[in-house]
């Protein structure tokens, strides 16, 4: 079965009246979002208001109660056994510990995806793309042989972004990737995304709580509450969206310290 992409230019993701439950815990009800092929969109919201619930059911990880997503032009819910081909082959996933295998060096962890859909390459070509993958993600070449505990925390979800990167994705799937990090640091990692989004044309799904990365490099804000997506938009309509959550959310201190330091740099 063919995990090619089809042909078309709609929404890298439509998600339509989308259901997601605990038991009796319902968490989306009628959600719907759309994301544009190319763009970045930061995805925020309360505790417990689904985020990663969302992605997961995106990714076809958990099985919604109702609703309907596309991914990359196919139905991610009724055809099921195509899905899972396209999405795990057209998308990279950097979760928000980096879920990098423990016991395999940083290469061997980017080798993985590889070695899996690409059996047939010898290795000394699987090593080497992973080596580049690497050097992308900002890590020097001798990080590819050490293992994920003699890394920095900056330097792991590095390593987390070459996997992701491994297998040449239109999606990219972020959870958290500056949590944990310094200042410094997460702005750093922030331009490492911008970058790569504008040099292999990526579509990015970032979760984030982080104002300032909100302000750097996205280019639509989703906001999940009360169940749903309440507006999906550039940052400076969302801004405006009459919501208690949305108004504390971007216009507390942290939100206007993020806003100061944009005005800054502009």
């Amino acid at each position: 079965m063919s995990d090619e992409l089809p042909a078309g230019d709609g929404p890298a993701i439509r998600v339509r009246g989308l259901r997601n439950s605990f038991g009796e815990q319902v968490v989306h009800e009628n959600l719907d979002l759309d994301v544009r092929r190319g763009e970045i969109i930061g995805v925020v919201g309360g505790s417990g208001t689904g985020k990663s619930v969302l992605m997961r059911a995106i990714l076809g990880l958990r099985e919604p109660q109702g609703g309907s997503i596309e991914v990359l032009g196919v139905d991610a819910l009724s055809d099921r056994a195509r899905a899972h081909g396209v999405i795990e082959r057209n998308t990279g996933v950097l979760f928000q510990n980096g879920a990098l295998f423990s016991s395999l060096t940083v290469a061997e962890n980017v080798s993985v995806p590889l070695k899996e859909h690409y059996p047939e390459l010898p290795d000394d070509m699987v090593h080497d793309l992973a080596m580049l993958k690497i050097r992308m993600a900002g890590l020097g070449e001798d990080a590819g042989a050490k293992l994920p505990s003699q890394l920095s925390g900056g330097m792991r979800k590095r390593a987390g972004i070459a996997r992701a990167l491994a297998l040449d994705p239109a999606l990219l799937f972020l959870d958290e990737p500056t949590a944990g990090l310094d200042p410094i640091g997460a702005a750093a990692f922030d331009e490492l995304i911008r970058t790569l989004q504008r040099a292999l044309g990526l579509t990015v799904f970032l979760i984030t709580h982080d104002l300032d990365t909100l302000y750097a490099i996205c280019d639509r804000v989703a906001v999940l509450a009360d169940k749903r997506v309440l507006v999906n938009a550039p940052l400076a309509e969302v801004e405006r969206f009459d919501h208690p959550w949305v108004q504390e959310y971007f216009h507390g201190p942290r939100g206007r310290a993020a806003q100061a330091a944009l005005a800054k740099e502009a």
